[in-house]
């Protein structure tokens, strides 16, 4: 398990408008046979307490999951063409979403790579937001 400084760029389009997340942070990065795990803890804004967050990427890049645990947990699997329901933890309770993956890109060359993603999120069948998120990182030197 390698430590890493990422950046994370998360953009969010709802209708004509867009929101952008942008977050630098150290995690790890594991290597196994068949995917890329990214793992990294999101501070909250106190007195919440702060997320670990795993991000699994299958080097075919057919699927990306993405958990959340924490005060509340979530889970959202994306997979090119595909719609999944996935529950989403909130302080009111969990919110059942479909989520349709489009695009999942990686690329890892020795000391740093990227990923990116997109995916629509939906309630009850209708479009809530189109989102893609960016993912680079290399190899902290400590």
């Amino acid at each position: 398990m390698n430590k890493i400084l990422l950046e994370i760029k998360g953009t969010q389009r709802i209708d004509n408008q867009q929101d952008k997340i942008e977050l630098t942070t150290v995690g790890t990065l594991e290597e196994t046979a068949d995917a890329y795990i990214i793992k990294y803890t999101e501070e909250q804004e106190p007195p919440k307490a702060p997320l670990n967050v795993c991000i699994k990427i299958c080097k075919n890049e057919k699927s990306v999951e993405m958990t959340r645990s924490g005060a509340f947990n979530s889970c959202l699997i994306i997979e090119k063409s595909k719609r999944n329901l996935c529950h989403y933890g909130t302080e009111y309770g969990d919110i059942l979403m479909g989520i349709s993956g489009h695009t999942i890109e990686g690329e890892y060359i020795k000391e740093k790579g990227k990923f990116i993603f997109s995916y629509d999120i939906d309630m009850n069948g209708a479009l809530v937001s189109r989102n893609e998120v960016r993912i680079s990182f290399r190899k902290n030197r400590e």
